[in-house]
């Protein structure tokens, strides 16, 4: 046989063995054609990559990402790429791109996930042409990807689509067609592969435009009697819910957690976010993994939470911080459309009064844990403050944290960069939350809150905390578990072909160089996101990655960069559908 394609001399890790072996693997046509030692019919081979110390393995996944925007315009989704993910999943939290209308679907996405409107608007308005989740399917069939995409249908967007923006934001209850009109997009989602639906509780996220500005997600509004009708859908055809509870509503988590029950009845593969180890809530990662525990066995359900494994680093620029939708001083600010009125409420004594109360107060609900000394400012006109933390300056000022944030912010605007480490700087609760069965990691908000956050080498950030356990002999997982992690385990709980590397299985792979596990994993800098005029944060970490190949072709490599057809050939990623069994 005549390969297409040889690498040698490389670990291979298969996505399910513990244990790497040294061997060669040679890929024709799109697939695995042998996988052993010393592969020798390659003379007429066109190509052929030296793997010497480096990790073969199977292409990463990612099965919460917000690409859904980007990929309108950049279907290579190369940051991605760049980090050997081969499969993203997009349509999460709710908010898909399938049905409602280029308006609706803009107003959704856009606040929620921190892309500039206009931006997400122009592009729908160009693009969209579909309205019907087979009609979306065919779209992204004719795409030029770059890795495999999955898909959610998301609860906002159908519930938009069935009733219109403005009566989806409020208490109404859908009429009989109206819900009708849901299912009907979601047993069309389903049979077209798309993965389940995807639903919101929390009302922290706002919606943007001018019609619904700042009311919360459609999906928050619905009643447990109108979930409860879409996930029997859901159940019925093995299908995947996935969710976010609010966390000013405990009771919402519990419900949903109940709903995955499997006593008396097929279970409901569940999915929520999120598993983390916040400063704020320093015990919530022990809440997960016991709520994980009492789903899967006592209910006998089927529940994973989401997990980021890397530092959970927020950047923000002035006054524009997500997290402070969070609570009602930081949403008044949020709740000003123009950035100008924004910063004259930032100066009135009255506002910091309440903005204060708020910052100051016992009760602390969210993400964020309000406190400004463990806030740093990055970029500043006046250089003597970058590195500081903000209650540093406010003491050589002689102010309140709180105030000198402020001012600063006023003053500077958006030249005033901060950043703030939310959680996941424990690194003994980081490795028991990576071996906890009751954890799916597969997080990073990839094309989402694009100045705010960069977790795109999130599985090399796994692969680092094992690799770096090993060296210092306090190994609490193999590299081959590791591996499987964020490849076999994840493609086989959503039922897709991917995350696996055996005689027959697509060639997507990833080729890890271990010695590039190092802290430059961490460094964060700007660049553009491709066909636009946005600039986004990213991970520019490249001596990790030797290349990632999708469906046998090398997309991108160390040496050489991105292919020069990836992008614009169809030859790479296709969409997946996802192979439902029960439970």
């Amino acid at each position: 046989m005549n390969y297409d394609l040889v690498i040698r001399n490389g670990i291979v890790f298969d996505g399910v063995n513990e244990n790497g072996v040294k061997a060669d693997v040679a890929i024709k046509a799109g697939k695995i054609a042998a996988v052993g030692s010393n592969i020798t019919d390659d003379k007429n081979c066109q190509n052929v990559i030296d793997a010497k110390g480096c990790w073969v393995m199977p292409g990463f996944l990612e099965m919460h990402s917000h690409y859904d925007a980007e990929i309108l315009t950049s279907a290579a989704l190369k940051e991605s790429i760049r980090h050997g993910v081969t499969t993203v999943a997009t349509g999460l939290c709710s908010l898909s791109m399938v049905a409602a209308s280029a308006e609706d679907c803009a107003d959704l996405f856009s606040r929620v996930e921190s892309i500039p409107h206009d931006h997400v608007l122009s592009l729908l308005k160009e693009k969209k042409q579909w309205s019907t989740p087979s009609e979306y399917r065919s779209f992204l069939e004719g795409l030029p990807l770059g890795p495999n995409v999955a898909c959610y249908i998301g609860h906002s967007d159908i519930r938009s689509a069935a009733m219109g923006l403005l009566d989806a934001t409020t208490e109404r209850t859908p009429s009989e067609a109206e819900m009708r009109h849901m299912e009907t997009l979601l047993n069309d989602a389903l049979d077209n592969g798309f993965l389940g639906l995807s639903v919101m509780k929390t009302k922290i996220d706002r919606v943007a435009g001018e019609r619904a500005w700042s009311r919360p997600l459609p999906s928050t509004f619905a009643s447990w009697k109108e979930f409860k009708r879409l996930f029997a859908t859901l159940r019925k055809r093995g299908a995947i819910l996935q969710g976010a509870p609010d966390v000013a509503e405990p009771s919402s988590a519990v419900r949903l957690m109940f709903a995955t029950a499997g006593w008396f009845r097929p279970k409901l593969k569940t999915t929520l976010l999120t598993a983390l180890d916040l400063k704020v809530a320093p015990l919530l990662h022990m809440q997960a993994r016991l709520s994980g525990w009492i789903s899967n066995w006592l209910l006998q359900g089927n529940l994973k939470w989401q997990f980021l494994p890397a530092p959970l680093r927020v950047y923000s620029a002035g006054l524009n911080f997500n997290n402070f939708d969070e609570f009602s001083g930081g949403l008044i600010l949020r709740n000003f459309q123009n950035e100008a009125d924004q910063y004259a409420e930032a100066a009135k004594p009255e506002f910091r009064q309440v903005f204060k109360r708020d910052i100051q107060s016992g009760s602390k609900i969210g993400l964020w844990h309000r406190d400004f000394s463990d806030a740093y400012i990055v970029a500043c006109p006046d250089q003597s403050l970058i590195g500081k933390n903000f209650a540093e300056v406010a003491t050589r000022r002689g102010q309140d944290p709180v105030d000198c944030f402020l001012d600063l912010a006023v003053t500077y605007k958006t030249d005033l960069v901060w950043t703030v480490l939310m959680g996941n700087n424990r690194e003994d609760v980081m490795r028991t939350l990576i071996r906890s069965p009751n954890v799916h990691v597969g997080f990073a908000d990839s094309g989402a809150h694009i100045r705010g956050l960069a977790f795109y080498n999130f599985p090399l950030r796994l692969l680092k905390y094992v690799h770096d356990a090993e060296r210092t002999g306090k190994s609490f997982m193999s590299t081959g578990a590791a591996v499987a992690r964020v490849t076999s385990e994840l493609a086989n709980w959503y039922g897709l072909d991917a995350g696996h590397l055996y005689v027959g299985s697509r060639a997507d792979i990833a080729i890890i160089d271990p010695s590039g596990l190092d802290e430059s994993l961490d460094q964060v800098t700007e660049a553009c996101i491709e066909n636009t005029s946005l600039m986004r944060l990213v991970n520019r970490n490249d001596r990790a990655v030797l290349a990632t190949l999708v469906n046998g072709s090398v997309a991108y490599s160390r040496d050489e960069g991105y292919a020069e057809d990836l992008g614009h050939s169809q030859s790479y990623g296709r969409f997946l559908p996802a192979h439902r069994t029960c439970a």
